[in-house]
């Protein structure tokens, strides 16, 4: 098993897709950061819609996010790469630009734009992955998903804060903040599409069996729907407990959000490379016992007095985020490694299918759950965590990818540009030496 020893940065941009790939991505991250945190107070505020109303157009928009997926995979397994990547982004473009338009009262038009926008959120994780899977390999692979991991994250976290900044200019402001996000989303996209990737994954033997098909992970699917929760403990469980339960301060939510930002941003690529000694199935499952102890701390922590219970929950936060970073940087990887080449990118959008349906059902089962008691929510977490725990370590697609790890070592995706030029890659150049 390939074991990474240190971070060359030179290297991990390469790996990643390049400078002007980074580049958007951050771009792309920071136009994100400035609108959607605030998008349903654009819907009440700017247009005057009432929140029940804003908040159905947003949850239509993820749901029609999510029934694109398989026409996302099948574009990325016909070899398209950047292209899919600029169409994610463009397409959130013309999301920002009918949000623009809409008339003050309008739902319809709302819900439109949070649709193209709900497209473009969805589709782009599935894109990036087949991307940085075509320029990089291994463990260097893994790395540079975390890389840009942190990279995305980092550019949401400025983005939200220049965002709150200006939220003191009312309605004007954020029309500003859409405009400026539908330019950055602009942006980003020519960049991306610059990059002019393509796989080729003709004659690349099957990693996941003899005939090429989609593996099925039923297990692994079942349980990163419920790994996914974590990603809104943060921004939706905390808050709910710290403010109803514990009658603590906000001051408390927005510390504990901020520190897991900060933790995500500077500690996913080097864990990331750290348990890069363990197989990435090991690592899953340990995500997911870090995460299952940091639930049950949770619950110990609301036992407390709220002069106690506030400081308890934002320290066993700082667990949560660590098994967030170990379920980040391991769960994205291992699918990579389960498919065949030419099934890749259905692979992908098959998981992303799974991860945006835990993120939409987890506000409404957090919400439920939480009225009913500290061991409702939390127990119920804790152990739905251990259960997909087990249904990796069951999972049999997963348990083969030791066998089709096997099959791949030698065998690389052949990348290649659009257009030739002197600095072009041969066929074959797996490793982003394409900049």
């Amino acid at each position: 098993m390939a074991t990474l020893t240190k971070i060359r940065p030179r290297a991990l941009v390469r790996a990643s897709g390049g400078p002007r790939y980074a580049v958007a991505l951050a771009v792309d991250a920071l136009g994100t950061g400035l609108l959607r945190p605030f998008l349903l107070l654009y819907g009440v505020t700017v247009l005057g819609l009432s929140a029940p109303a804003t908040g159905i157009a947003m949850t239509a928009g993820v749901v029609g996010g999510l029934v694109c997926m398989p026409a996302v995979g099948r574009g990325l397994d016909r070899g398209a790469r950047s292209s899919v990547v600029a169409a994610s982004m463009l397409v959130r473009v013309l999301g920002v630009a009918v949000l623009l338009a809409t008339p003050a009262g309008h739902a319809w038009p709302f819900a439109t734009a949070a649709l193209f926008l709900g497209i473009g959120n969805q589709a782009w994780p599935a894109a990036h992955a087949a991307l940085v899977a075509t320029v990089s390999h291994g463990r260097e692979r893994d790395t540079a998903l975390a890389a840009g991991r942190a990279l995305r994250n980092a550019g949401l976290g400025v983005g939200a804060l220049l965002a709150t900044a200006c939220l003191a200019g009312g309605a004007t402001a954020l029309q500003a903040l859409a405009a400026v996000t539908g330019l950055a989303y602009l942006t980003a996209a020519a960049l991306a599409w610059s990059v002019r990737l393509r796989a080729d994954a003709a004659a690349t033997p099957a990693e996941s069996g003899a005939d090429g098909s989609v593996p099925r992970m039923r297990g692994l699917l079942a349980a990163n729907v419920i790994y996914v929760f974590c990603l809104n403990v943060p921004e939706i469980a905390l808050p709910l407990v710290l403010v109803t339960q514990l009658h603590a301060s906000p001051v408390w939510s927005a510390a504990i959000f901020v520190a897991n930002t900060v933790l995500v941003v500077t500690l996913q690529v080097p864990v990331t490379v750290l348990m890069s000694r363990f197989s990435r199935r090991t690592v899953l499952a340990l995500a997911g016992v870090v995460l299952a102890a940091s639930y049950v701390g949770f619950l110990a922590a609301t036992a407390l007095d709220p002069g106690r219970g506030a400081p308890a929950v934002a320290a066993v936060s700082v667990v949560c985020t660590i098994g967030e970073i170990l379920y980040a940087g391991s769960a994205t990887a291992l699918v990579t490694t389960l498919a065949a080449a030419r099934v890749l990118g259905r692979t992908l959008a098959r998981f992303e299918l799974s991860t945006g349906f835990g993120l939409a059902v987890s506000p409404a089962a957090i919400t439920a759950l939480a009225p009913h008691g500290p061991a409702a929510l939390w127990g119920t977490l804790a152990t739905a965590t251990l259960l997909s725990v087990s249904a990796v370590a069951t999972d049999r697609d997963v348990a083969g990818g030791r066998r089709a790890r096997a099959l791949v070592q030698g065998s690389d995706l052949r990348t290649r540009r659009c257009r030739d030029s002197p600095g072009a890659a041969p066929a074959g150049a797996g490793r982003g030496g394409l900049f």
